[in-house]
């Protein structure tokens, strides 16, 4: 696999001074919590699931999440389940690329259960997502988890999914993280991501967010971000990957603000792609998805497939942050130091920002770097243009 893999080696090397890396499902998880980028979600009721399965992962997709969960009617697991087992030793039938496959599930049992039932083409299965998870209710599942993957012989992630009210409550925020923060570093080994529920944040307090505002314009739920990214998402090795919320897109029949999205770079023919990109209501998408990156998460929850090019063409590495990244990060300043950017707009220094430098570079193996003249309009352009 490789983000951006979809498109000609000709159109790749006009639009990266630093091509995406490849990688497998077996890739180190390091390489791997960064790689999923535009993480899909699919209720597995769907009667085409191995089908959308190959669709999406032609068009980019590299993470997908079978979802048992929420996204299906409590009458529907069983059926569901069925679906899940049918559709998945369909695609093990066949040799082809595949995004990395993720099962959230409700219960513990469910996890073993599933393993057992889908034998050999449980070799398609790159782990779990854990629902509502704090330290009670979140030990079983990993414990469940780590006893499959014995039994299995297989590697499996779990991906535990913060969506509690108790995390959103002042009054009990502390112990909940400190407790899931236990319960995470217990099982470091096999805990990939950690995710956010921000939709269920929203319901503990009758809350939606329409399109024009990002999550960080709700404060109740910015605050728990916030949190979260202090306790579990810290650069000194302690941390997690922390993934972005998901992007909740409903048409609105009147635009009450302005839009967000600046023209300077969509000046001359990119005009008409920020034009549809207002129509459609993403401009708000865009500007959470650079939130995000500005308050430590990396990639994003979708249940669309139209949110994917836009994650994926604002987690290329752009070649002023790459070359900041690769001066802060030279042999010989390992002294410290504080230097002019390459760029001659900001200064770097060295010690603070190499915990920037470091993550940027990963960043930069899997999702590339841009050339020099090539900015996100280009890649977004090209990814739509494609998909």
């Amino acid at each position: 696999m490789r983000h951006f893999g979809y498109l000609p080696p000709t159109v790749r090397r006009g639009l990266f001074h630093r091509e995406p890396g490849e990688f497998t499902a077996g890739s180190p998880a390091r390489t791997l919590s960064v790689a999923l980028g535009a993480t899909l979600y699919c209720p597995a009721t769907r009667p085409s699931l191995a089908q959308d399965v190959r669709k999406q992962a032609r068009r980019g997709v590299v993470s997908m999440v079978l979802c048992l969960e929420d996204s299906i009617d409590d009458a529907d697991v069983t059926g569901a389940e069925e679906n899940l087992v049918r559709q998945l030793t369909e695609l093990a039938g066949a040799e082809e690329d595949l995004p990395l496959l993720f099962v959230r599930v409700r219960e513990p049992g469910q996890i073993g259960d599933l393993v057992r039932r889908l034998g050999p083409a449980g070799r398609l299965l790159s782990g779990f997502v854990l629902p509502k998870f704090t330290e009670e209710r979140g030990l079983p599942f990993l414990e469940e988890l780590t006893a499959a993957e014995e039994a299995s012989g297989r590697r499996l992630f779990a991906m535990p999914v913060l969506e509690s009210p108790e995390l959103l409550h002042l009054e009990s925020r502390t112990e909940m993280l400190t407790g899931i923060a236990r319960t995470v570093e217990k099982y470091r080994d096999r805990v990939l991501a950690v995710r956010l529920g921000v939709t269920d944040f929203c319901s503990a307090y009758g809350l939606r967010r329409a399109p024009d505002m990002t999550a960080y314009d709700v404060q109740l739920v910015a605050s728990v971000i916030g949190d979260v990214v202090n306790v579990l998402g810290r650069a000194d090795g302690s941390g997690f990957t922390v993934t972005g919320p998901v992007w909740e897109y409903f048409p609105q029949p009147e635009r009450m603000f302005k839009p967000q999205l600046r023209r300077s770079p969509f000046a001359g023919p990119a005009e008409a792609l920020r034009t549809a990109l207002i129509e459609h209501d993403m401009d708000g998408l865009l500007r959470e998805i650079h939130l995000d990156r500005a308050n430590g998460l990396q990639g994003k929850t979708c249940i669309h497939p139209s949110h994917v090019a836009p994650v994926h063409a604002l987690s290329v590495v752009s070649h002023e942050e790459y070359s900041d990244a690769r001066d802060i990060l030279r042999p010989d300043r390992d002294g410290g130091g504080v230097l002019r950017s390459a760029y001659t707009n900001k200064m770097n220094e060295v010690k603070p920002h190499r915990a920037w430098a470091e993550r940027t570079m990963l960043r930069a193996e899997v999702f590339g770097v841009a050339r020099e003249d090539v900015s996100f309009v280009e890649l977004l352009s090209a990814g739509l243009q494609s998909a």
